[in-house]
Order: C-alpha cells, then sequence, then structure tokens
C-alpha cells in the first residue's frame, strides 16, 4: 500500500513492482522524524509497508535508526536482505576475494565522513596492516587518502578495482595498482563507487584450495584405508 525509497540510491525501474495505486514516498529529502511519520501514520491506517533500501541492509543503510523506534512503537516489522555492494562488485569483477595463501580476510571499511565519523582504531592504516582484501565504501572522494594510507603496507603494485554502480546497467570498472589508480581515474571519479584494495583480485598465482585436493580426507569423500571418516559416519 505504501512505499517508501530513497529516490537517490533505488532505481525507478524497481519501483514498477509496486501494486497499482500504492503510495510512492521518495525519502532522499526527508529526515528521519519525516519517514517515521509517514510510517506510523500508514501503520495506523492499516496499511502495508515498505521501507525500500538499495544494497545490504546490514551496512550503512540507518536501518537500525528506523528500527529502534518501530521496536519502542510496537510495530511489527521483518527484513529482507540485499546483495552487498562488495558481493555485486567481486561478481563484476569475476574475483574470489578471500584465495588459499594470499588473503582470508575481507575487511568492509570507510573513511571518515560529515555524517559519520570512524572509531579511534578503525583507521585504513590499521586494517592494512593485517593485508586482507579491504572493500572501502563512500570514499572514492579521498581517493589519494586512501592510496596514501594503504601504499605503506600493500605496496605501489597492489591490484585496485574501483567499481561504480555495481549491478546496475550503467556499471563502470577501473582496474590500475595503488600506484597508477588515482592516473587511471582522473576526470571519472562518480560518487557511487566501491574501492576493492588486495593482493586476491585479479591473481593467479595462488594455491588451489585444499578441500577439492584428491588425497584430502574430508567426511563427505574419505579417502585412504583408514579415513578419518568413514563412509556412513557422522
Amino acid at each position: 500500500d505504501v512505499c517508501l525509497y530513497a529516490g537517490s540510491l533505488v532505481p525507478e525501474e524497481i519501483l514498477s513492482h509496486c501494486p497499482e495505486g500504492a503510495k510512492l514516498v521518495n525519502t532522499a529529502p526527508m529526515s528521519l522524524d519525516e519517514i517515521m511519520d509517514e510510517i506510523v501514520a500508514a501503520h495506523a491506517s492499516g496499511h502495508d509497508i515498505v521501507r525500500l533500501h538499495s544494497g545490504d541492509l546490514s551496512v550503512w543503510s540507518a536501518m537500525g535508526e528506523q528500527l529502534r523506534r518501530l521496536r519502542a512503537l510496537n510495530i511489527p516489522y521483518d527484513v529482507t536482505p540485499g546483495v552487498p555492494s562488495f558481493s555485486a562488485a567481486a561478481a563484476a569483477l569475476g574475483a574470489e576475494l578471500t584465495l588459499p595463501g594470499v588473503a582470508q580476510s575481507l575487511v568492509l571499511t570507510r573513511t571518515s565522513g560529515r555524517a559519520s565519523s570512524m572509531p579511534d582504531g578503525e583507521t585504513l592504516a590499521n586494517f592494512g596492516r593485517t593485508g586482507a582484501t579491504l572493500a572501502i565504501h563512500l570514499s572514492v572522494h579521498v581517493l589519494e587518502k586512501v592510496v596514501d594510507d594503504l601504499v605503506p603496507h600493500y605496496g605501489a603494485n597492489c591490484p585496485v578495482a574501483i567499481v561504480w554502480r555495481a549491478s546496475w546497467p550503467d556499471q563502470q570498472i577501473i582496474k590500475a595498482t595503488l600506484g597508477t589508480i588515482i592516473d587511471a581515474t582522473e576526470g571519472t571519479r562518480g560518487r557511487t563507487a566501491l574501492i576493492m584494495v588486495g593482493h586476491a583480485i585479479g591473481a593467479e598465482g595462488f594455491d588451489e584450495s585444499c578441500l577439492y585436493a584428491g588425497d584430502y580426507d574430508r567426511r563427505y569423500r574419505p579417502v585412504g584405508t583408514n579415513p578419518r571418516f568413514p563412509e556412513g559416519t557422522e
């Protein structure tokens, strides 16, 4: 009956799936109080309500504060998961972000902005010391700082990919290294972009997983005369 959507991020084509006659509310110019007023009024009228966000609601979605208010108002809700931008970007790149012997961790992070500062310790330099694959959100406008913070830990030759509007029809990808990405993106940087950094991106010289090795004894494929997990055991 009522769909509240962020018009700055949600493609208009998605709204075509709303029922005919549904009330569509673009929340891009609205404050949290105004958004909640719409929800409360619709709930009081007995309407079904959709709060439509882009991507994955579990990160940088402002979902937490909305759900907190719904709980305080005893308004029931459920959450439908979305596709995270890092996952869409990895699919576009044809890349696995955790490779044997290269990286086994993925860090989702951002740089400090006007709306959200970063807690002490959550710096690119600190994350960079781990060698993990980094998915850096909301930061393409400070790409120079990202490069300066990460080169000491990953090296100038470390692969970088910037993916604009991942999974959208007008998606764009630029691949480079930490040493060349600034020049490679000169004049092309948009706001809705994800920076992927790490030696797993585009890597070819990595070990194959032991899980599928012919001599790897596992529960679903016992190996040898004295397997660790005999066939039929739990």
